[in-house]
């Protein structure tokens, strides 16, 4: 007894006590410990295991508590479409976030993950949210402001879902319309792009007066992690080709492609995401030099590099070709966190080994791990790594249905609007006896939405997103005594043998996402042509084009009385309605030029060869109504 008095004694004056009293101090717990320090202190206590762990970001759909419990991962991601169920709720994604939440802090060490989301025009992968404009309606509306308050409810609605990073903005310069992505591109024009940045200020918060900018910042549960995408140079590809190499000299990739990038990481950008494109021939996921030499050290940013997703595979060709020199060449290049989807444990094992023949020095791994902590740190995850239910109510709000119809409303761009004795043709009367509406896109929200909506490549048809088609809008804004026939795709004598007061044909391109999207004829898909040529060579018509960049209109214009781009309007049509009808006038601009044919490709603004159809910055203008402005007031 005497022997045990004397040892506890001993443990009390040594220090060793609160090993008895409750669980030892950790400085990395303790929030009132600066975010560098705690880094400093948690690395100090990780295992080389558990660094390579907090690198991954692997699928949903291969993870479970027990593997992130087992290997340590620092994150986990929704690839398109990949969802816990067909129309699952915001209650089952917390669900699940929370369960792989629980098996990264039973961990020796309790670091949380991350989980990651497409939510690149709104959180539009989950059912009942809110689907705004794809970024090329965004840049149409000239509104940085309006785009930093989408940013705000973005972040609204993908938190509550549990989720607390987003894969977003694209901040590429899209300079070929043949390119599949063009559509996450705000415009062909550096300076626009550099505007739009203003969105990550929404999705992050405001960095307030008393910390430094340029450093990542998140403000708070309400917020998400943002992500620039993708570095750099994706828009510029040759022949609009995704993933493949952009040729341009340093002094062009620095004016036209880095812009976004500099004004990015001066709003306090959480992580950039590396292209699966080339510079010149080098794969942008092995280019030290623009990773870690222009990205780190020289605009000195200090949040997390990410791959694209398999971003390692496809440094060969054929991808994994040599899956061995893809670690080396990207972990070595400067990128933190690597989006393995399934074989993340080849990718452990791979890095292992490198770095025990010294081909990847520890220094990097350190590098990349103290990135990745510093960004959990400093968005109190740490604190709050358990998403909870009380954001669940902001999924799909009509405030945030409000504010997308009201940038459907701004992103419309008026390129036609009549050359006929009568004057304009817009905005249409309310009051008409009989009015058609015709075309492929007049009553599909999926087609409304466009690519990464739902699924990767998007969905057709009405059944799987809240909203309002513009059949339905239209129904709902003229007159109730205006007769309102809906015909897809009427020939000319059903056309003639109705007497018609006006024509509405909406009609565009089909769903598509990345490489599905490439085109190199850029025209309308069957039937509508056919359509433009049937309703508008009998009737007056107003032709509404939805589609994700500029397509081959120009044999068709001289038949159409007036001609609106409406790019990819979401989930709210009613804003497409709101401005057709007068509610409210026309002011959207085009963010890119509009070619006469393919073969003038790529030309963009300030080209010797530029001769558009519709020049960058075009469009024409209509007031509201006077009954509109009286029944406002």
């Amino acid at each position: 007894m005497v022997k045990i008095i004397v040892f506890l004694v001993g443990l009390w004056l040594f220090g060793g006590w609160p090993y008895l009293s409750g669980p030892k101090y950790m400085k990395y717990k303790d929030p009132k410990q600066s975010i560098d320090a705690r880094v400093e202190d948690l690395m100090s206590h990780m295992t080389f295991e558990e660094k390579i762990g907090q690198m991954l970001q692997i699928e949903r759909k291969v993870a479970s508590a027990d593997v992130l419990k087992k290997y340590f991962i620092g994150s986990v991601m929704s690839e398109g479409g990949s969802r816990p169920a067909p129309r699952a709720s915001a209650e089952t994604w917390i669900d699940m976030v929370n369960d792989f939440q629980k098996g990264a802090l039973s961990t020796r060490l309790a670091i949380p993950m991350i989980y990651g989301i497409d939510a690149v025009h709104g959180n539009s992968p989950v059912s009942g949210a809110t689907v705004f404009p794809h970024n090329i309606g965004l840049g149409a509306t000239r509104d940085p402001e309006l785009v930093k308050r989408i940013g705000v409810a973005t972040a609204l609605e993908v938190r509550a879902t549990g989720i607390p990073y987003v894969f977003a903005p694209c901040i590429a310069v899209c300079r070929d319309p043949r390119w599949g992505r063009c559509y996450e591109s705000y415009s062909e024009d550096p300076n626009l792009v550099q505007e739009m940045t203003q969105i990550i200020p929404g999705l992050q918060g405001d960095i307030p007066d008393n910390l430094p900018k340029g450093v990542p910042f998140v403000g708070g549960r309400e917020k998400v992690i943002a992500c620039a995408k993708h570095y750099v140079g994706d828009g510029g590809t040759i022949h609009g080709i995704d993933e493949n190499n952009t040729i341009i000299d340093t002094d062009g990739l620095m004016r036209i492609h880095m812009p976004g990038y500099l004004v990015s990481i001066s709003k306090g950008v959480s992580t950039i995401m590396i292209s699966y494109s080339s510079w010149n021939g080098v794969k942008m996921h092995t280019n030290r030099n623009l990773i870690t030499g222009f990205l780190k050290r020289t605009l000195q940013f200090k949040g997390f590099v990410i791959s694209d997703f398999e971003g390692l595979d496809r440094i060969t060709s054929p991808p994994r070709a040599n899956y061995t020199y893809s670690i080396e060449a990207g972990v070595n290049a400067g990128i933190d966190m690597f989006m393995v989807p399934k074989n993340f444990t080849e990718f452990i094992d791979g890095v292992t080994r490198l770095v025990k023949i010294k081909v990847i020095p520890m220094s990097r791994i350190d590098d990349a791990v103290k990135r990745i902590l510093r960004i959990k740190f400093m968005m109190g995850l740490f604190e709050n790594p358990l998403a909870d239910y009380n954001l669940v109510k902001y999924l799909g709000i009509q405030e945030h249905r409000d504010l997308a119809r009201e940038a459907v409303r701004k992103s419309l761009v008026l390129l036609k609007n009549g050359e006929s004795p009568d004057g304009p043709l817009l905005p249409l009367p309310k009051k008409a006896s009989k009015i058609l509406v015709a075309g492929s896109h007049a009553d599909n929200l999926g087609y409304q939405c466009g690519g990464w909506t739902i699924e990767w490549q998007g969905v057709s048809g009405n059944d799987l997103i809240e909203g309002t088609t513009i059949l339905t809008a239209i129904n709902d804004t003229v007159d109730p005594e205006t007769k309102v026939i809906y015909e897809e795709n009427p020939d000319a004598e059903f056309i003639k043998s109705n007497d018609f007061s006006y024509a509405i044909v909406v009609v565009g391109e089909h769903p598509y996402a990345e490489t599905e999207g490439d085109s190199k004829n850029l025209t309308i898909p069957y039937p509508g042509p056919e359509t433009i040529t049937n309703v508008c060579g009998v009737t007056k018509c107003v032709v509404v084009v939805i589609s994700g960049r500029p397509v081959v209109i120009e044999p068709y214009i001289g038949l159409m009385d007036a001609l609106v781009a409406a790019w990819l309007p979401g989930s709210e049509g009613q804003g497409v309605a709101d401005v057709l009808f007068g509610d409210y006038g026309f002011t959207g601009k085009l963010p890119r030029t509009w070619f006469k044919t393919v073969y003038q490709l790529p030309m963009n603004v300030g080209d010797p060869h530029y001769d558009p159809l519709f020049p960058f910055g075009f469009g024409l203008s209509t007031k509201p109504t006077e009954k509109s402005l009286k029944s406002s007031q």
